[in-house]
């Protein structure tokens, strides 16, 4: 009797699984308001701290991260620009400026 109790039991726990892992495979169908208030809501600490880990790992990965970034908003390579061609132009525009605030 005993013998059959614990196959019933396994029997209830692999049955368990496997509907449990059908209901948990099942997509849910979200819409792009609730995609974006999610993703909006920000990183949690688990996800901020494997980003930095990912970051030491590869720091060539972080460094075009911030590139991309920087080319998005216009900004990339633009302070070494205007030091090239800035430079000269700025002390110039300064001498004038100060000759013709005396």
């Amino acid at each position: 009797m005993g013998d059959w109790i614990g196959l019933l039991f396994f029997v209830l726990i692999v049955a368990g699984a496997i509907i449990g892992l059908k209901l948990l495979s099942k997509p849910t169908t979200r819409t792009s308001d609730e995609f974006e208030r999610n993703a909006a809501e920000g990183t949690t600490a688990l996800g901020a701290s494997m980003n930095a880990l990912q970051e030491l790992m590869n720091p060539e990965a972080a460094k075009s991260k911030e590139v991309i970034t920087q080319m998005k908003e216009g900004r990339y390579q633009k302070k070494k620009r205007e030091g090239k061609a800035g430079d000269d132009a700025e002390t110039e525009g300064r001498g004038d400026a100060e000759n013709i605030g005396d």
